[in-house]
């Protein structure tokens, strides 16, 4: 875990050296005029935060350097580092935006105003907020995934330098990164900022397994060097017979990925073999399939392990080719691609401002990217039930595996996925008819977790239709929307719990607000409503005074003439009228918003006796709110 870099170890803090010392690290990322605007805005950022402090006593202009060197190192835009300076200067300077963006550009206003929105929430909470706070986060991404990339930036050094807070804090925000910040940084291909996000949270959240795992890797230390020393000589060697020309670096995983071995395995670091790897770079594709060929001469590859990511790309770029080999008796990962694939792996979606001219065809942009493709098309749904985001959010952020249909054709889908999700990614029709699947040509239960790489063939029947276990079983937000309204509509044994819940707290809350709207109506001491002797009624129902309304009478309670009335729109049937104690009219969503003043026509032709009729009618049908907020109060008991 490589984390003694300029920007985390130093101890400088006077600002001109520290400028002075990023282009000397960096200066080959920037043209002239990019230096010239980034230490403009360096010089504009300690003008007005020159005299600030953290908490720490450092002062504050130390964390935007050490963001912006992190957004140097993954080979980012002058917008990009400048945004990295200014990312949350609104929290101390709040009206400094227009200045900013007449100085450096819209763009970059616009990433610092995105991801001081994004600080702004709170996203280690468990309620419907977190569903909200990790759509708005996500959805940033669509507009500018650099809005992203600065958070990213930020959220890494504060996991970098983490010591200062109390222990709570520090769980806190390592579970914070390990569930969102880290997932995503690994779904834009950002390989380097994910793993050593990973590490950190291990060391903070669990500190005792972060420094059993280290202490084991250390003392492997010198007896891998000589191993892995030894497999390097040989590539070497038969490489350079072939006439090929490649860069081999040798290295131990992370020590997230060894913990989360050690959890899966119930097995000691010192116990797991599959924890060394080799990386080979070269210069071609075609040298890339060549240096399989030695490798696989060289050593016996274990079966099932090779993957060619080169042909079949992840969702964020990667390309590689993984195999694993049996040497001396242990296993031994090799990873062969090109230098541009590397910087792919290493970078993500990042890489895109590696080649600035558009000179590389191999470079990723975020249009590519399948999570970017998935937030546009979910942008324009207003979700807003927490358990089915959640689910989404595990869709979008969790891991992935890569299926084939048997024409070739790829399918991505979460981990855990079954071959109804699989039939779904398809199409809705055959996941609507689906009976059977094969994998590899052998039939698999259609809820069993599909494997990486497998040929799926789905089993289609005209007469079947989506089931409750099945919807259980599904792990995609689009399978799950497919089944669950096919069920809604013509399943009636089908019970919607989450939707009955969301229901009941509904009725609560109109409740609520029909107690306190009684409540206010009584303080202002309205008159008692009128007997129906008092005046005959025509059946016809006034809105605003008129009677040329079309009118709907509710069939739950059927109003009688008389009888105190309320009116909602509806979106199907137009105006609707319920008796004023209709407990189904609570049920409304939103009535409160929804509800029309409506009454009773008297037939009497003079106007100024309609209107103080009409007039004493609605004081009657409001003073009777009181009694239908009663008879709520004790229906809800009842339920």
């Amino acid at each position: 875990m490589q984390t003694e870099t300029f920007e985390t170890n130093t101890k400088e803090t006077d600002p001109q050296v520290l400028i002075d010392t990023f282009f000397k690290n960096f200066l080959d990322e920037f043209s002239s005029e990019d230096e010239k605007r980034i230490r403009s805005a360096w010089d504009y950022l300690i003008a007005k935060t020159g005299e600030l402090s953290r908490k720490c006593g450092l002062p504050y202009y130390l964390h935007p350097m050490r963001v912006a060197c992190v957004l140097a190192k993954a080979h980012l835009d002058a917008d990009s580092i400048i945004s990295g300076f200014f990312h949350n200067i609104y929290e101390e300077i709040p009206d400094c935006a227009d200045e900013i963006e007449k100085l450096y550009g819209s763009d970059v206003a616009k990433i610092i105003g995105d991801t001081s929105k994004i600080t702004a929430l709170k996203i280690n909470t468990t309620t419907l907020q977190q569903s909200d706070a990790i759509r708005k986060m996500l959805f940033a991404m669509v507009d500018d995934i650099r809005v992203i990339l600065v958070k990213l930036a930020d959220r890494l050094d504060r996991m970098r330098n983490l010591r200062s807070v109390s222990p709570e804090a520090q769980r806190a925000v390592a579970h914070e990164v390990i569930e969102i910040w880290a997932p995503l940084a690994g779904r834009l291909g950002m390989k380097d900022v994910k793993n050593e996000m990973e590490d950190l949270s291990l060391k903070y959240s669990n500190p005792e397994a972060f420094q059993q795992v280290k202490s084991i890797v250390a003392q492997k230390k010198d007896e891998r060097e000589e191993y892995l020393d030894r497999a390097v000589k040989k590539i070497y060697s038969s490489a350079e017979k072939m006439g090929i020309s490649v860069t081999i670096s040798s290295r131990a995983k992370h020590f997230y990925s060894i913990y989360q071995k050690m959890r899966k395995r119930n097995k000691d670091a010192g116990e797991l073999f599959d924890l060394l790897a080799l990386r080979i770079i070269c210069t071609t594709v075609n040298e890339c399939y060549a240096l399989i060929g030695i490798v696989h001469g060289l050593w016996k590859p274990l079966d099932g392990r090779f993957k060619d990511y080169i042909a079949m790309p992840k969702s964020n770029g990667y390309q590689s080719l993984h195999t694993t080999v049996l040497y001396d008796g242990k296993p031994l990962e090799i990873q062969i691609r090109t230098q541009e694939m590397h910087n792919v792996a290493e970078h993500g979606v990042a890489s895109h401002w590696l080649y600035k001219k558009g000179t590389n065809r191999d470079m990723v942009k975020a249009d590519d990217l399948t999570i970017i493709n998935q937030l546009r098309a979910l942008r324009d749904e207003h979700l807003t039930d927490d358990a089915f985001f959640t689910e989404l959010k595990d869709e979008l952020l969790g891991d992935r595996i890569y299926v084939f249909t048997p024409k070739g054709d790829v399918k991505e889908l979460p981990f855990g996925a079954c071959a109804i999700d699989f039939a779904y990614a398809i199409h809705s029709a055959v996941g609507e008819k689906i009976v059977g699947a094969k994998a590899d040509g052998k039939i698999i239960p259609l809820t069993a977790p599909l494997k990486n790489t497998q040929i799926v063939e789905i089993l289609t029947n005209p007469q079947a239709h989506p089931t409750q276990n099945q919807l259980k079983a599904v792990k995609t937000g689009k399978a799950h929307q497919k089944i669950h309204s096919w069920l809604v509509e013509n399943d009636p044994t089908f019970v919607d719990k989450a939707a009955e819940a969301k229901r009941e707290a509904e009725i609560a809350a109109n409740t609520l607000h029909s107690q306190q709207v009684a409540q206010q109506r009584a303080l202002e001491g309205r008159p008692k409503k009128q007997k129906k002797t008092d005046v005959s009624y025509t059946g016809k129902v006034r809105v605003e005074g008129q009677t040329n309304f079309i009118v709907t009478l509710a069939q739950c309670c059927k109003p009688q003439p008389g009888e105190p009335i309320m009116g909602y729109m509806s979106h199907k049937r137009g105006l609707m009228v319920h008796a004023a104690d209709c407990l189904t009219f609570l049920r409304i969503p939103n009535i409160e918003t929804r509800s029309i003043d409506v009454s009773w026509d008297t037939g009497n032709s003079s106007s100024s006796q309609n209107s103080k009729k009409d007039e004493d009618k609605k004081l009657a049908q409001k003073e009777h709110a009181k009694e239908r907020a009663a008879e709520a109060t004790k229906y809800k008991k009842q339920r």
